[in-house]
């Protein structure tokens, strides 16, 4: 898919949305969002519900006036954060046929997630793009926890539906996505696309764990699942986001991607530069960008820019020495200037291509 038209503005694929879970990108306000180029922000419906909640977010008129971001936003379900939590202690809460009770401080507190309540909340929100609960599993996990998972992301998704389409009614019609599940197993996702599909959902999203046992993609599953998911729908590889993951994933035919990985990085003093400029590189080759760690000693006295092929406010006013010298001093402005540029990366990442895949200028 080439764009989508949405209530905050086209959305041109591919695109990248950093994470944004409370409501805010880490280090970097709304404006330094935009100098960058970001695209638009992932939020999580479970951690907007928790903090601040709706009432606060709908007091603004919604979460765009809440935070001060102008563009799309998409709501995670927030179901992934909670399967994991329950994954690794029990303690957390249980997963059952229609609802997840969930436990956040293994205590007396009890919040009970059902389908409809994840939908609810984010039409709260008033996101441009929400997502479905589902049931995530996985990749190694036995046959029946995925069947297991397959159904309940298809009975909970007719759920969300249902709900979807009873708000939707006074006018405010978000894009409303399905994720489909199946681990490992060709035939458990093809029928998970499948009775998605005859619902309808405006896009499609890869559901489960997509690395294997050695942290490398799946590429075999995410290229199947890809050419399952309607070609007029969007296709979305969830928490999918390195520099080559992306240029790999694009030309396999998904359009939107996210991670925590950008501003993670920035925060812990590593910067993405592209070895050409982007138009010259061969963003097929995992070796089109490099990491620099400005923690390094050479950077002690390096005047030049963390990337002469960046815009970035750090790359155009600042030097290498200057950015570790604020690290080392603990300075918050460190955060941010890093922030921006890794952002800035990935947003000329995602513009050169659109123009290697759609011709965009």
């Amino acid at each position: 898919m080439k764009s989508i038209q949405l209530s905050h503005g086209e959305l041109r694929f591919p695109a990248f949305f950093p994470d944004g879970t409370y409501g805010g990108v880490k280090a970097a306000g709304a404006d330094d969002l935009r100098e960058a180029g970001v695209d638009g922000i992932v939020m999580n419906a479970y951690h907007l519900h928790r903090k601040p909640g709706q009432n606060a977010i709908r007091r603004h008129g919604g979460i765009h006036a809440f935070s001060g971001w102008d563009g799309p936003v998409l709501t995670d379900s927030g179901g992934f954060q909670v399967y994991s939590l329950i994954r690794e202690n029990p303690d957390y809460g249980q997963i059952l046929k229609d609802k997840i009770i969930f436990r956040p401080d293994m205590g007396n507190e009890k919040l009970i997630f059902t389908p409809e309540k994840c939908i609810q909340i984010q039409f709260a929100v008033k996101s441009d793009i929400i997502v479905c609960l589902d049931y995530c599993t996985a990749p190694d996990d036995p046959p029946e926890e995925q069947e297991k998972s397959v159904e309940t992301t298809i009975r909970w998704a007719a759920a969300c539906k249902r709900e979807y389409e009873k708000l939707a009614s006074g006018g405010n019609r978000p894009l409303l996505f399905a994720v489909i599940q199946g681990g490992s197993s060709r035939e458990l996702r093809s029928r998970c696309a499948r009775e998605l599909i005859k619902m309808g959902f405006d896009g499609y999203g890869y559901g489960g764990w997509p690395l294997d046992a050695r942290g490398g993609l799946v590429l075999d599953m995410l290229r199947y699942t890809a050419e399952l998911m309607p070609e007029n729908a969007v296709k979305y590889a969830m928490g999918l986001g390195r520099p080559e993951e992306i240029a790999v994933l694009a030309g396999m035919g998904y359009d939107l991607f996210d991670c925590v990985i950008p501003t993670r990085e920035a925060r812990h003093n590593r910067l993405y530069a592209f070895m050409k400029a982007p138009n010259e590189a061969d963003l097929t080759d995992k070796s089109f960008y490099r990491h620099i760690y400005i923690l390094d000693d050479k950077y002690a006295v390096d005047i030049t820019p963390v990337s002469k092929f960046c815009d970035c406010l750090l790359c155009r006013r600042h030097s290498k020495s200057y950015l570790r010298h604020l690290f080392k001093t603990n300075d918050p402005l460190a955060y941010r200037l890093a922030t921006m540029h890794n952002l800035r990366f990935y947003s000329m990442l995602t513009s050169q291509l659109r123009k290697n895949l759609y011709g965009y200028r």
